[in-house]
C-alpha cells in the first residue's frame, strides 16, 4: 500500500516589532562573530576570509532571503 504525504502549506507567522528587532540584533552579532573567525575555523565551515568579510560587512536590513517570506 503506498502511502501519500499531504501536502499543506503553513502561513507564515506574522512577527512582532520586537520579534523582528530581536532578529536584526542577532544577524548583527553573528556577521561580527563570522569576521573574527580565525583561518582554521573558516577553513572547517567551507568559508574564506573573503566571504567572511563580505557578509560581515552586509547592511543590517540585508537578511538572508528566508527571513523575507
Amino acid at each position: 500500500m503506498t502511502q501519500l504525504a499531504i501536502h499543506n502549506p503553513c502561513k507564515p507567522a506574522k512577527r512582532s516589532m520586537v520579534s523582528l528587532i530581536s532578529q536584526v540584533f542577532e544577524l548583527s552579532r553573528q556577521r561580527r562573530n563570522l569576521a573574527q573567525l580565525d583561518a582554521a575555523v573558516l577553513d572547517d565551515i567551507g568559508v574564506t576570509r573573503e566571504e567572511a568579510s563580505a557578509e560581515a560587512k552586509r547592511f543590517i536590513w540585508d537578511a538572508p532571503q528566508f527571513w523575507k517570506r
